[in-house]
């Protein structure tokens, strides 16, 4: 995480989310190869290579169920966009959200901080208790890898408040024991790392939820937030800038980034002939994620 929160410093604090579905590629690029996962794959190298060489993104999210769609095809490409992602010196954050018990959570960690889909940081979802978080706290040690994760602690979805704001018995709101405990975990094992900036694990905190940011903010000031809902469903910069204050955070950006061609004045002409090449909606998507890296920047320097 401490990697993470440094390359955010340096480079912006933008993440490029690869969510990327075959149908955010015009048709008639994708009938230039051999099938949509491979469409997919050459569409995320491209916009890898342009937002890595510009320093205008931290790190890429990848959004496993996008590439499980595609089937074995899909997820031979999951795993080759995650190495290119590592490979050009962004962070890979591999949004999984998984969360089990036992055996299972061990077989997760070992699934996806080694071996084909090997990555940085993952996401978990905390919901099936805290036992589950345990077995990924292992791979934080350096001999194994170093690696983090993000837990699902005040999402960006309206249907968060269905279970995430509901009141305890005990007091308080179920997401702040969530994030309670998440600030235990990163305490137990801070002594790994004593001179780390920031927790090891980090909170997943959407910028839809404007009544929830800056309480959330100021209680776990140590806690690296992943913040997504930034762009397409709607949360503001100035959201994300609140969020971004303290420890700081990486505020995902998937189809305003993704999609940007299909409202790029640029191509109009283009889009409308079904002329656009893979150089065209990759150059887009590399100006809105210049854009998106300005926007989140001025927003923070406005607070």
């Amino acid at each position: 995480m401490q990697r993470l929160q440094e390359l955010a410093a340096q480079n912006g604090p933008l993440c490029v989310g690869l969510d990327t579905d075959p149908s955010y590629i015009p048709e008639n690029i994708r009938k230039q190869f051999a099938n949509d996962a491979q469409a997919v794959l050459a569409y995320n190298k491209e916009i890898i290579k342009r937002v890595s060489a510009e320093k205008s993104a931290c790190c890429c999210k990848v959004q496993i169920a996008y590439y499980e769609a595609m089937g074995l095809e899909g997820m031979k490409v999951y795993a080759q966009t995650l190495k290119e992602v590592r490979n050009s010196g962004l962070i890979a954050i591999s949004d999984i959200k998984r969360g089990d018990i036992g055996a299972t959570s061990d077989a997760y960690a070992k699934a996806h901080f080694t071996g084909d889909f090997e990555t940085d940081i993952i996401t978990i979802n905390p919901y099936m208790g805290f036992d589950t978080l345990v077995p990924f706290t292992k791979y934080a040690e350096a001999e194994k890898g170093g690696k983090g994760a993000f837990v699902l602690l005040c999402t960006s979805n309206p249907g968060m408040t269905d279970i995430e704001h509901q009141e305890l018995k005990s007091g308080g709101l179920l997401l702040e024991r969530v994030g309670d405990e998440i600030v235990r975990i990163s305490t137990e094992i801070k002594s790994l790392y004593p001179e780390q900036t920031c927790g090891l694990f980090g909170a997943v905190v959407g910028a839809t939820q404007e009544k929830d940011a800056r309480y959330l903010r100021d209680k776990y000031p140590e806690t690296f937030f992943l913040i997504p809902g930034y762009g397409a469903q709607g949360g503001a910069a100035r959201i994300a800038a609140t969020l971004l204050d303290k420890a700081g955070g990486t505020v995902n950006s998937s189809r305003g980034i993704l999609c940007a061609w299909k409202k790029d004045a640029e191509l109009a002409s283009k889009v409308e002939s079904g002329t656009l090449t893979m150089e065209d909606i990759a150059d887009s998507a590399a100006r809105a994620s210049d854009f998106s890296k300005k926007d989140l920047l001025g927003a923070k320097a406005n607070l």
